[in-house]
């Protein structure tokens, strides 16, 4: 089998207690057979129309052809270099792809300027772009197929050559793209954003860059047959009965890559759980971890390591008391054993993996702050170039960054996490990302890090419809240079301010801790971040 997954301790208990009802239940053949009913009658109308991912290989394949030829068809014209303008379940699934096959892929999924000037570079003679959104109305992409338009043209390029659409038959891009000349691939509408690895989402920019594309959806195929049969030996059972079927319940996923070949997967596993489990006060937290965090969390009794590493053995219960799932496998098969295991999970825990009825809250709020276009709110203090602001739970007992910090750690319940979220360029500050395992240590809790706004397309389902425990620290950055947006009445800066501060707004209308720190001069305030978070 091109899957392997082995389980210990509480998760392979886990799966004894509810493998055998998953296979009587006939679970994992109704998932292929396109079952609504399956997790129950408040669900049936999403679910009927959001299973067509277990189909994606047999629609897919026709695609590949076509985006080969296209290929083929820009290099001849002296493109070398493709750019992917998409969020969330638009572009965490082609980043994995190509990063693992070693192919360059340029992922334009920010709003902050200078990521976006970055993308603009002096390889734009040899670029195209593909615009990557499934509603069609994301207002991230929309303002990034804007500025590329723009660029295209001042260079004397026709953007009708150089811009390719990936959206939902239909959607308001598919009308507007197909009235300007674009070339447009239509996905499958009956697959939601973050189950579409295996869709045109996940292959047109894949593919247009250079991985075989057919391989992929070859090794999905291959895991296919096993996935649809109810037996003992289903990974797609095993797997969301280990991670959603521990008792008590540990809602805390810890997903280290361990030496495996597959880069960043667990980014996208992140995002398909949160966002898929995340609601009614419950779900699962995937937390992506180093090394050093996962001993940091490891005896946590609320936590549960999932290992992604290339070889998972051959025994499905290991002996021994740790709490671990392990999981190996290629990528394609990876892709469709884990939406296979999420499901499964939303059925353990009683909601509907489909929905994401918070995600469209911080939406609602950035769409009102940029209509209303309000000063920016001042800070509580200034501290060491750091603006502070925050709720009044933390800022009303902080006197300066460093007791802001210790505040916010405080706020954290011992069931608890810390979320990270950078409304910064995560090319100028990768290093930020350092600060997930420095909060860990010292809280004792899982630290989760986003890069914002990507996240509010994944984890901030989880945010505001899981479980009430969770404590945010914002960072921001006031950016050296902005951008203007063509034919918006707003820049990129004022676009990524918006989301940030509409995000915090509702975080606080739920009653969650936050903590938003502006660093005014990036360069010379991170090294003062970092100190007062240690």
């Amino acid at each position: 089998m091109s899957i392997k997954i082995a389980v210990s301790g509480a998760a392979a208990e886990a799966v004894r207690r509810h493998l055998g009802t998953l296979v009587a239940d006939e679970v994992a053949s109704g998932i292929t057979a396109l079952n609504p009913t399956l997790w129950g009658e408040d669900a049936e109308a999403e679910s009927a129309i959001r299973l067509g991912w277990t189909e994606s290989v047999a629609i897919s394949r026709p695609l590949v052809p076509e985006i080969v030829a296209l290929r083929d068809e820009l290099r001849a014209q002296g493109v070398s270099h493709i750019a992917l303008a998409g969020m969330g379940g638009s572009s965490l699934a082609p980043e994995v792809i190509t990063r693992t096959m070693g192919v360059e892929l340029t992922v334009l999924d920010s709003t902050d300027p200078g990521q976006v000037l970055a993308a603009l570079n002096d390889r734009l003679s040899e670029t195209a772009i593909v615009v990557s959104s499934k509603s069609g109305s994301t207002v991230e992409t929309a303002s990034q197929r804007r500025v590329f338009e723009k660029a295209f043209t001042d260079a004397g390029i026709d953007p009708v050559t150089r811009v390719i659409v990936v959206t939902d038959p239909g959607s308001p891009l598919d009308v507007s793209a197909r009235a300007a000349g674009y070339r447009v691939f239509n996905a499958d509408p009956n697959v939601g954003g973050r189950y579409s690895a295996l869709t045109a989402f996940g292959l047109v920019p894949s593919g247009l860059a250079g991985v075989d594309i057919a391989q992929l959806l070859d090794e999905a195929e291959a895991i296919s047959l096993p996935l649809a049969v109810d037996n003992e030996e289903n990974p797609g059972l095993i797997l969301g009965a280990a991670i959603a079927g521990t008792s008590p319940l540990r809602d805390k996923l810890g997903l280290l890559a361990d030496g495996t070949h597959i880069v960043g997967l667990p980014d996208w596993v992140e995002q398909l759980i949160a966002e898929s489990t995340g609601k009614l006060g419950t779900g699962l937290l995937p937390v992506v971890l180093d090394d050093g965090a996962a001993e940091i969390t490891a005896g946590l009794d609320d936590f549960l390591l999932v290992r992604l590493v290339d070889d998972a053995g051959h025994h499905l219960f290991p002996g021994g008391d740790a709490n671990e799932v392990r999981v190996s496998g290629t990528l394609g098969a990876q892709f469709l054993v884990w939406e296979y295991a999420t499901v499964v999970a939303g059925r353990l825990l009683g909601i509907n993996p489909f929905d994401q009825p918070d995600v469209e809250s911080a939406k609602i709020a950035t769409r009102g702050l940029l209509d209303a276009r309000p000063e920016p709110a001042p800070a509580a203090f200034v501290s060491e170039g750091i603006e502070v602001r925050g709720t009044p739970e933390v800022i009303g007992a902080a006197s300066d960054l460093q007791s802001a910090i210790d505040v916010l750690i405080e706020e954290v319940p011992e069931d608890g996490y810390i979320s990270i979220q950078a409304y910064v360029d995560r090319l100028a500050l990768p290093q930020l990302a350092e600060l997930r395992a420095i909060l860990a240590e010292r809280s004792g809790r899982p630290v989760t890090f986003g890069w914002g706004p990507r996240f509010l397309h994944s984890t901030g389902q989880f945010h505001k419809g899981g479980p009430a425990v969770g404590a945010f620290l914002q960072i921001l950055a006031t950016p050296a240079e902005d951008l203007a947006i063509p034919e918006s009445p707003f820049t990129f800066g004022e676009l990524i301010q918006a989301q940030a501060s509409g995000d915090a707004s509702v975080l606080a209308a739920h009653g969650r801790p936050v903590l938003t720190l502006t660093l005014t001069d990036a360069a010379a305030n991170v090294s003062t971040l970092f100190d007062a978070a240690r």
